[in-house]
């Protein structure tokens, strides 16, 4: 299997308008990804997400806000490293409108990039496919929620 770019597709039954909010936006990121964000929707701000009981917190730099079609972020870089196109994964949502709904690209690029061995990568990979298989149905039940601002 090829590890360079991890892909998924949903339909949402909102508009793409309000997708880019869910997508970009901490108060709405917190309801369906990670318990925490902190971070400004716009080019080259630095933020953070924080996940768990643990808190784990993953530095992200925000890299492309074209509203309502794209947000990107660059993140998971090795430790006390900001995120940058050199030393971590690229996050791209892409939103296209569907009928009443949007339909939503995940591109999640960088892999081999990241210089690990080869079982580390594996397992990365896997896990993210695992995560985003978890908790884009949740931004696909969430979104129908929120109302324009």
């Amino acid at each position: 299997m090829e590890f360079g770019k991890l892909e998924r597709e949903i339909r949402i039954d909102a508009a793409p308008e309000i997708v880019f909010d869910v997508v970009s936006r901490p108060e709405h990121i917190k309801m369906w990804w990670p318990d925490d964000a902190s971070f400004e929707p716009a080019p080259g701000a630095v933020g953070e997400l924080v996940f768990g009981a643990h808190a784990a917190v993953e530095p992200i730099t925000v890299v492309d806000v074209d509203p309502p079609r794209k947000f990107a972020f660059h993140w998971i870089a090795s430790d006390g490293q900001l995120p940058d196109a050199d030393n971590s994964l690229l996050v791209t949502f892409e939103l296209e409108p569907s009928g009443d709904g949007t339909i939503l690209r995940l591109t999640e690029s960088g892999w081999r990039e990241k210089g690990w061995e080869a079982a580390v990568l594996e397992e990365a990979f896997h896990d993210h496919e695992r995560g985003w298989d978890m908790f884009l149905p949740r931004l696909r039940s969430y979104a129908p929620s929120v109302v324009a601002q």
